[in-house]
């Protein structure tokens, strides 16, 4: 009997954006309006991959960086919960789903020392050249009109689910805990026996909303969070069944 924990990171694990948490390096704590206004809807990678370049040519380096993104403060009730996570392995595989970067959750999650509770993180790949860039690729190629063109949520957890079904895994429940609006996709793949964690507050919370007043709502069980003590509380629950 095992569970399988899927995570989004910004606004979830972590209590902001770390995309543009990294701004704080930037000259003025700011970035100028030409590159700020280059953003194009579902090209965020894109435009993150302009912001390091910047960051890079006005001579920001990676030790500052990684300085910078381990002072992101984790979610309330985070830190307790990803300890208790730990301690009960045998209940929970986890994994991380994040449009955010190799290397910023590297940093946050090893700095933490919580880098073994996940057994696997999927996000866009990102690394230092040898002239101190840091470059980030889209983490996959999809044909989902729903998501940003770097990636779909539903297809990393469907492959994953595949995946462990041919090692001979199978969950008895899938618990998806997310904010954003490209994880409503990942919640209308799960079933009646899984429950949807949204934020509480936060895009999808209100999407699952907008969808059951439409009266077409998700097939899985919706449990709102504040705080991560929500979370730990439902998760106690389960293994005491």
């Amino acid at each position: 009997m095992k569970f399988l924990l899927v995570f989004d990171f910004d606004h979830t694990i972590v209590d902001e954006n770390s995309d543009t948490w990294i701004v704080k390096c930037a000259p003025e704590k700011k970035l100028p309006n030409g590159l700020r206004n280059s953003y194009r809807p579902g090209h965020w990678t894109e435009y993150m991959g302009r912001v390091f370049v910047y960051l890079r040519d006005n001579g920001v380096k990676e030790d500052e960086m990684k300085r910078t993104m381990t002072t992101i403060p984790f979610t309330a009730g985070m830190v307790d919960l990803l300890g208790f996570i730990g301690e009960n392995k045998e209940f929970f595989d986890c994994i991380i789903v994040s449009d955010s970067n190799t290397v910023f959750i590297d940093w946050i999650l090893k700095a933490a020392d919580f880098h073994k509770v996940f057994d696997e993180v999927f996000t866009n790949p990102a690394a230092f050249s040898s002239t101190g860039y840091l470059t980030v690729q889209g983490f996959h190629a999809h044909h989902c009109a729903k998501c940003p063109k770097n990636l779909c949520k539903r297809k990393v957890l469907k492959e994953f689910l595949d995946k462990q079904l041919e090692r001979g895994i199978s969950y008895t429940q899938i618990v998806y805990v997310g904010d954003g609006g490209n994880d409503l996709c990942p919640v209308m793949f799960l079933k009646k026996e899984d429950t949807a964690m949204p934020r509480q507050g936060y895009t999808l919370e209100k999407k699952i909303s907008q969808l059951a007043q439409n009266l077409c709502p998700v097939e899985c069980s919706v449990l709102v969070w504040s705080s991560a003590t929500d979370i730990m509380s439902y998760l106690k629950a389960l293994i005491k069944k």
